[in-house]
């Protein structure tokens, strides 16, 4: 190889230069080499950073709390929907805790008691396949009671109550799913007061056993809906019954509640004196809140000293108006009789062909009234009666004039559901709809009159039967499920909506449950239900207390509220 001073000049340049080329073409890579690694570094720093950020955000985020809600309504479609957690995993870890409770033999998983436990052949809500609970748990206690609903309150399960399950308007159907709590073990008279005329009872006493009880010790306790149904499910609808003329309803005659609350905690609303100014009366705040604000355990109720006398007296008229106008003529008189009840004469009818009393009636409109007091008394209270009723136009009056004749009478008015039932010949898809509305008390012999016209014109058997003396009937619709279903719902509507145009409302004392939830915001007006929306939400923010009934949790389907 020749030396470097050998080569020629030209070609030692070329190398230099060849030379400092690769040189500096090498020193650019690395320059480009670092900046494309500085760039990537910065992007992930970056990326590092921001997610830092957020997290250290959210973390002081949870710390601070949200400014509080300062509305005193919550519109629905400003309302979070409730978000329950009914994975199969978590119900059945929550079977493990609930059989840990109540022991294995109070939890049921049966296929035909879930569901019968929500719903029957006499409620007006329409049974869906997916209405029913996951199983159904018997607690025994108030302090079992609230050991469920702390587990269902940790785990989000949404809870239905039961009792007697006979209400009417959808109050026990489980349309969340979750679990059902059946309060029939708890079914005790758990202390009579006799010289305070109160007694304190569990919810699974029935209103007809207490009396047969309170019997024996010359007490009873007035409200008297329907045959089979129990305190838990009085105070949660805020019944009343043929007595309520005279006596008043269920709030008028519940003193105290003991109450388990949506997270467990268990709550009692009043010590026992008739009378208290000591803060806000919650007993009444749960009573006819149908089991959506809390669990009832315990009730003390006060109870009066049995009539010394009583007596029955039924009358017929030639047309409804005219034994409507009888009704406002001795409720305006000031007679203080115990019930007066109306039987249209389509119901008369269906009590002639049903068989079951041990007489045959005029099917026409029929008052029955029911007296007590002392003997001369209730003499005197008849006299009163009958004059008004002749006034009245009346076509016959008949008293009882002793024990047999009185329970004689009054049969008819205990057969008025069974007997229309009776109509339907056993036909598995024949059903009734069995509603309610109250009016004014001078309004009422013209809905009644407007309700047994549109009756006649759906083509329906319905029948009127109502508490009339303090402007509440019901009417007792039969239908075919498959075929008439609609129809029936119309009539309804128009009932319960002339019921409101006339100042009225849309249940007297069936409760509101699913089937009356809708007309609420036209009853009392929207502001008023967005407040009881803001109630519910203080006792169960979680929504797990019978969610749906009463008001609703989440915004309706597109046709599922009817047009008013």
């Amino acid at each position: 190889m020749g030396r470097e001073e050998d080569k020629p000049f030209y070609l030692q340049l070329n190398e230099s230069i060849y030379a400092r080329i690769q040189k500096e073409n090498e020193e650019q890579l690395a320059i480009s080499s670092l900046q494309r690694r500085t760039a990537r570094g910065d992007f992930f720093f970056k990326v590092f950073a921001a997610v830092c950020f957020s997290l250290g955000g959210y973390y002081y985020g949870k710390l601070i709390p949200n400014p509080p809600d300062e509305n005193s309504t919550a519109p629905l479609d400003k309302v979070v929907p409730p978000k329950h957690k009914l994975s199969e995993a978590n119900m059945e870890a929550a079977w493990i805790d609930l059989r840990d409770i109540v022991g294995r033999e109070n939890l049921s998983l049966d296929k035909h008691e879930l569901e019968s436990h929500a719903g029957s052949s006499w409620s007006s809500h329409p049974s869906q396949p997916g209405d029913v609970p996951y199983c159904v748990v018997r607690p025994a206690s108030t302090q079992e009671v609230s050991a469920i609903m702390k587990i269902c309150h940790e785990r989000r399960i949404p809870v239905t109550p039961y009792s007697g399950g006979t209400s009417l308007e959808g109050h026990f159907a489980a349309t969340k799913g979750g679990i059902c709590i059946d309060f029939s073990r708890m079914d005790n008279i758990v202390a009579l007061h006799k010289a305070d005329l109160d007694v304190v009872v569990q919810p699974a006493v029935g209103w007809e056993h207490l009396n047969d009880e309170l019997a024996h010790h010359g007490l009873f306790f007035p409200p008297d809906p329907g045959p089979g149904a129990m305190i838990g499910g009085m105070v949660g609808t805020g019944c009343s019954g043929t007595n309520a003329y005279r006596y008043g309803t269920m709030k008028d005659w519940v003193i105290s509640l003991t109450v388990v609350l949506a997270d467990g905690t268990v709550i009692k609303t009043r010590q026992r004196p008739r009378k208290s100014s000591a803060g806000y009366d919650l007993t009444r705040i749960f009573v006819g809140s149908e089991g959506t604000l809390g669990l009832v355990t315990e009730a003390t109720l006060k109870l009066t000293v049995l009539p010394q006398h009583t007596s029955v007296a039924v009358c017929a008229f030639p047309s409804v108006r005219a034994a409507a106008d009888c009704v406002f003529r001795v409720v305006g008189a000031g007679v203080p009789i115990a019930a007066i009840e109306i039987l249209d004469d389509v119901q008369m009818q269906c009590i002639n062909d049903a068989g079951q009393t041990s007489k045959t009636w005029k099917n026409a409109p029929t008052l029955f009234f029911k007296f007590s007091g002392t003997p001369s008394s209730v003499q005197e209270q008849v006299g009163q009666v009958q004059r008004l009723a002749k006034t009245s136009g009346s076509v016959s009056f008949e008293f009882a004039k002793s024990e047999q004749e009185k329970e004689d009478l009054w049969q008819a008015r205990k057969e008025a559901l069974w007997s229309v039932l009776a109509k339907s010949q056993g036909d598995p898809d024949m059903a009734v709809w069995t509603t309610d509305v109250a009016v004014p008390i001078s309004k009422l012999p013209q809905i009644i009159e407007e309700t047994k016209e549109k009756i006649r014109e759906s083509g329906l058997l319905g029948s009127i039967v109502g508490h009339v003396g303090d402007g509440n009937f019901h009417s007792i619709i039969l239908y075919n499920r498959n075929k008439d279903f609609k129809t029936a719902e119309h009539l309804v509507h128009q009932m319960v909506k002339r019921a409101i145009e006339l100042e009225g409302t849309a249940t007297g004392e069936h409760g509101v449950g699913l089937v009356k939830r809708d007309y609420l915001p036209h009853e009392v007006g929207q502001n008023t239900v967005d407040a009881m929306r803001q109630l519910k939400k203080a006792f169960d923010p979680l929504c797990l207390l019978n969610c749906d009934k009463v008001i609703r949790a989440t915004l309706p389907k597109e046709g599922e509220v009817t047009e008013w």
